[in-house]
């Protein structure tokens, strides 16, 4: 054992220590575990919003969306889905017809937007039709000839909906010339089933019809309004979304899932950033309790380090001793806080113990997501800010003169 280890262990074991130094050594411990715990807590916080909300936001989304601007829709969208379905990385391909509509049901109305699938393409690709609670997903005409719609879970709560009962849905395209002038179509639909994305804007307002019931309601013929690409990695969209404009050809436009969320997760990236640097005031805060300790530590060892130095102690030697203590307390202080906040961010992910309004957060408890990586940059934060406070101790400490202490004693 090093001399140096062994006479800082011994000044911070000894139970000689005064109480009030013995107090603020145990504050700054304890300073310097709240201020990682409660770090590596917000940090988990923030990870998991984004990773839960680009989670749902690519299940219920496409990856690269391919449109085709000022020409009223797609014409040979079934010849293109086959060609551009063998562009590197694209995993599938799906037409779509979107519009918004107003529904109505037992005196209520209310405005949703309606999504034209094409169901053999999407079951796989789209994972609020693998997420049916209701009904069944089947949008099969009844013996009466009326379509079927999938409705979201919350309409379906705050309108009692249940499948079997019949909506009507008013498109304002495609309608038609009365004495009374341009009257919005409206037709009714059966409610086949419920979905549930987990996500809640898209539970609240989405709803599914087919691609045939869609194209006749907005009166657009055999025409699509986009076609939605899904990736085996997502995160090369935008250069795959390069790729498939030149594909297919001028007058296309391909927007990625990155571009069309840009604002949510550059305002989760910046509350991210913002909240390492407020709560890593709490740190720096216990860092200034270890320079305290030490230097309280520095007067009271004044003796001792005298003696030390009579000895034969290098100077470089006793600055090292206080360097050890200021270490130990750092590293104490920063082990005790990542356990205890990868505890409690393990605990509150896994059981959901903080639960939200998911009409206002999207998610309706939440989620915490702890990195590896955010312990790696936390801990070195931790110890940078308490080997800091330990310099100015330890060079006052290595500059005692041992004369002028020993002189009267």
């Amino acid at each position: 054992m090093k001399f140096e280890w062994f006479v800082a262990r011994r000044y911070l074991r000894s139970p000689y220590r005064p109480a009030v130094l013995r107090l603020v050594t145990a504050f700054s411990v304890i300073g310097v575990a709240a201020g990682v715990a409660t770090l590596v807590i917000a940090l988990a916080m923030n990870t998991g919003f984004r990773e839960t909300l680009q989670d749902r936001l690519l299940g219920v989304t496409a990856h690269v969306s391919l449109t085709r601007p000022g020409a009223g829709g797609i014409r040979d969208y079934k010849m293109m889905v086959s060609n551009l379905a063998a562009v590197p990385g694209v995993r599938s391909v799906t037409p779509a017809v979107y519009q918004t509509v107003l529904m109505t049901f037992a005196g209520e109305a209310r405005g949703v937007v309606t999504k034209g699938i094409d169901l053999e393409r999407e079951r796989g690709s789209d994972e609020a039709l693998q997420h049916i609670v209701a009904g069944k997903l089947d949008f099969s005409p009844d013996a009466d000839g009326i379509d079927a719609v999938i409705v979201g879970k919350q309409l379906a709560q705050e309108w009692k909906l249940s499948p079997g009962d019949y909506v009507t849905l008013i498109s304002p395209q495609g309608g038609r010339l009365t004495p009374f002038g341009m009257m919005p179509r409206g037709r009714r639909f059966r409610v086949g089933g419920v979905f549930d994305s987990g996500f809640y804007d898209y539970d609240e307002n989405w709803c599914f019809l087919s691609l045939a019931a869609a194209q006749a309601l907005s009166s657009v013929g055999d025409r699509v309004s986009v076609l939605e690409f899904r990736l085996y990695k997502p995160e090369q969209a935008g250069e795959i979304a390069r790729k498939l404009e030149q594909a297919a050809g001028a007058g296309f436009a391909a927007t990625t899932w990155m571009e069309e969320n840009r604002a949510l997760f550059r305002a989760l990236r910046l509350e991210k950033l913002v909240t390492a640097i407020f709560i890593g005031l709490i740190t720096f805060v216990a860092g200034l309790n270890v320079l305290v300790v030490l230097s309280m530590t520095v007067t009271d060892k004044a003796r001792d380090v005298a003696i030390l130095m009579s000895m034969g102690s290098r100077r470089q030697q006793i600055r090292r001793i206080f360097l050890w203590q200021g270490i130990a307390i750092g590293a104490t202080g920063t082990f005790a806080g990542l356990c205890i906040g990868y505890a409690f961010a393990w605990i509150a992910g896994t059981y959901h113990l903080i639960p939200l309004d998911p009409q206002v957060y999207a998610v309706p408890y939440v989620p915490f997501h702890p990195s590896l990586l955010d312990a790696v940059w936390i801990a070195a934060a931790a110890m940078g800010i308490s080997v800091g406070a330990t310099l100015l101790p330890a060079r006052a400490a290595a500059r005692l003169l041992p004369v002028e202490i020993l002189r009267y004693e």
